[in-house]
């Protein structure tokens, strides 16, 4: 085996900055997309549980078409097709600033909210009918019975699967990288190409996911023991 081993190639010098830059984006895309795709998946949940079927309809259909699509094909479409069909008073909203990023993160938040709308809706199908039918009977609206009695209990169920979809979301977040997002898997990519020391730049990249996603864990699992013992 002629291959000479040099981590020193990604462990100093621009290269090094190189990866920094590169992991700091995906904690970005990663934050904002969890921020969003968490707000949009309890609403979804709420929507595929409301007294109302359009709502329960336009949900459901949401959630099958997007979970049973690539979600590479999904961020290729919000990069290459949604411009040519939206308006461009939308498409100046939705893409103001860096284009790719926001065509990233449109793309995960969308993705992902659809697998945290069925956790939610999960969680809250644990909850006893009861309690919410005693919330109605006391004079609550739907939504107001969710807010103040339902959704807290819900949310403390999901948070092992919520934790998973965190996971999960940081690690897709490296297909960002076909669409020319410089985040942590293109900055690898591109330090292999410019050194030809494959096995180092991706096995830092490796080390680098792992530490994200074992961090994301404790942090978590912390939060959650701090909350369960409050």
């Amino acid at each position: 085996m002629d291959y000479a081993f040099d981590f020193s190639v990604v462990l100093t010098g621009e290269y090094r900055q190189a990866l920094i830059d590169g992991t700091l984006l995906t904690l970005q895309l990663s934050g904002l997309s969890l921020v969003l795709s968490l707000m949009i998946g309890v609403v979804v949940a709420l929507c595929r549980l409301a007294p109302l079927k359009p709502l329960n309809w336009l949900a459901a259909i949401y959630v099958e078409f997007v979970r049973n699509t690539p979600l590479l094909v999904q961020m290729l479409f919000w990069y290459f097709g949604a411009t040519q069909v939206l308006p461009r008073a939308v498409n100046d909203w939705l893409y103001a600033g860096d284009f790719e990023f926001a065509a990233a993160a449109i793309a995960l938040t969308l993705y992902t909210a659809a697998f945290i709308s069925e956790d939610v809706r999960s969680g809250i199908r644990s909850i006893p009918r009861e309690q919410t039918e005693a919330a109605r009977a006391s004079g609550m609206t739907f939504l107001q019975a969710m807010r103040y009695v339902i959704l807290p209990q819900a949310l403390r169920i999901t948070v092992p699967p919520l934790i998973n979809q965190a996971l999960n979301l940081t690690k897709n977040s490296s297909l960002a990288m076909a669409i020319g997002v410089a985040e942590l898997t293109y900055k690898a990519r591109e330090i292999e190409s410019f050194t030809f020391k494959t096995f180092e730049a991706f096995a830092a990249c490796t080390v680098i996911y792992l530490t994200l996603s074992l961090l994301i864990t404790f942090a978590a699992l912390a939060c959650e023991r701090r909350r369960a013992s409050a």
